[in-house]
């Protein structure tokens, strides 16, 4: 596992563990979680192209259903 430190200013700091707390985990559970939610979202270009495809072949899709 790879360790990255970050500084951020004492009010986020407290707004992190504040919004942490809301949710019964620790700041760098938060921040874990929200950096894999992140990540996990599809980029814009796949997303457009995805749909493009989705939409040409609609018609196709909806006769093997």
């Amino acid at each position: 596992m790879a360790r990255i430190t970050v500084e951020i200013e004492n009010s986020k700091a407290t707004l992190l563990r504040e919004k942490a707390a809301k949710f019964g985990l620790l700041p760098d559970q938060f921040v874990i979680a929200s950096i894999e939610d992140i990540i996990a979202q599809p980029e814009p270009d796949f997303e457009a192209a995805m749909h493009r495809v989705l939409s040409k072949n609609k018609e196709l899709y909806d006769r093997l259903a």
